[in-house]
């Protein structure tokens, strides 16, 4: 049986969007392994039938001290694993994964950055440096006949010197939704009209600006009230404080609920999607499932976003950090019932064509077939 490594960030991150991968590589006769930082979702993993390998990390940290510990901690699970195929996940697995997996022999390559994140979101000169190195290491580095990428949209490839459009490229259509755990259903009762943001409380997904758009479209007379879903990231040196998040709810129209295990549920409770992201995004998860769910939705038009949301097809598209137009296309949707009842209609629609779980899984399973074993 060939074996498969996943090298991924955190376990729960694993979990909430990679466990489709998963069960390809499982259908396809692999044995898989997950070597992650082990919180509380190891059982879950196992359930699934792969095996999981403890590999501390420290995502806060981006000292070389830092890099190099795990750097050689995943070079001697790899050479411990043997593994056929080593599957790496996010971009900083990308890199030291990546590296560390061509240091303990490993010869094929998946590389999934699933978005740019920090160091595409910022434009300081520490960043440009480490933009140009990781477009190095990823574009030609561990570029060879057995590497392949795997990316959520068409325009991160180009960051890397690679054409979306051919090999060694796939786009993944996100992370992949079950339809039927996420399934249209109509509007609650309104006014008010509820919007929701589904995300983790950081400063990147555009948490301050959402608050200040509904600011806004409330003072513009939008009957409008916004709900926020997610725990802050204390792994994250951008996250929101709980004090933050517990001021702001303090406030008329605005409720922080923390973390949903639930999110079909929040879509039942809520006629809006919103998420203002400035984070370089693969596809947003939380978005694909507003669609499938059939939402409307308010997004950033941004890579990522604007794969799943065209304007004025699925959503409203908005410029980045713009609160004052996320305001305006508030005020316009919580006022027009059939313009929400068509964009969400047309959002199930575009979900159904590219993002669900099938589809991920197709992608997937033509790229681990496409390696001679």
């Amino acid at each position: 049986m060939p074996k498969l490594l996943y090298l991924v960030t955190e376990d729960w991150f694993f979990v909430s969007h990679f466990l489709p991968m998963a069960r390809t590589a499982k259908a396809a006769g692999f044995e898989v392994v997950v070597a992650t930082r082990v919180r509380d979702q190891a059982a879950r993993i196992a359930a699934e039938g792969c095996r999981v390998v403890p590999l501390e990390n420290d995502r806060r940290s981006f000292g070389p001290f830092e890099a190099l510990r795990g750097f050689f901690r995943m070079a001697r699970i790899v050479r411990e694993e043997r593994p056929d195929v080593v599957h790496c996940i996010s971009l900083r697995m990308v890199v030291l994964g990546g590296l560390a997996a061509r240091l303990g022999g490993a010869k094929r390559l998946v590389l999934a950055p699933t978005g740019l994140g920090h160091v595409w979101s910022n434009h300081g000169p520490v960043e440009r440096v480490a933009r140009a190195l990781v477009r190095f290491i990823v574009g030609q580095w561990l570029k060879s006949p057995d590497t392949r990428y795997l990316f959520e949209n068409t325009d991160d490839p180009r960051e890397f010197g690679l054409d979306p459009d051919r090999p060694p490229v796939t786009i993944v259509p996100g992370a992949g939704v079950d339809p039927d755990e996420f399934s249209p259903s109509a509007e609650p009762a309104a006014p008010p009209v509820r919007v929701a943001v589904v995300a983790r409380m950081i400063a990147p997904k555009g948490i301050a600006e959402a608050v200040a758009a509904a600011r806004r479209a409330r003072a513009l007379g939008a009957a409008i009230e916004l709900h926020l879903y997610g725990a802050p990231d204390p792994s994250n040196r951008r996250s929101c404080t709980e004090a933050a998040l517990r001021e702001w709810s303090s406030e008329p129209g605005i409720v922080w609920h923390g973390r949903s295990d639930d999110v079909a549920a929040v879509w039942r409770e809520n006629h809006v999607a919103m998420l203002l992201t400035w984070y370089r995004e693969g596809v947003p998860r939380s978005l694909i499932e507003a669609a499938a769910c059939g939402r409307p939705i308010v997004t950033t038009d941004a890579p990522g976003c604007r794969d799943l949301v065209r304007d004025r097809r699925e959503g409203l598209l908005v410029p980045l950090r713009d609160s004052e137009a996320a305001a305006r296309a508030l005020v316009e949707l919580g006022g027009d019932a059939d313009l929400r009842a068509r964009l969400g209609a047309a959002a199930r629609v575009r979900f159904l064509e590219r993002f669900t779980e099938a589809a991920v899984r197709r992608s997937v399973a033509s790229v681990y077939a496409g390696f001679q074993l």
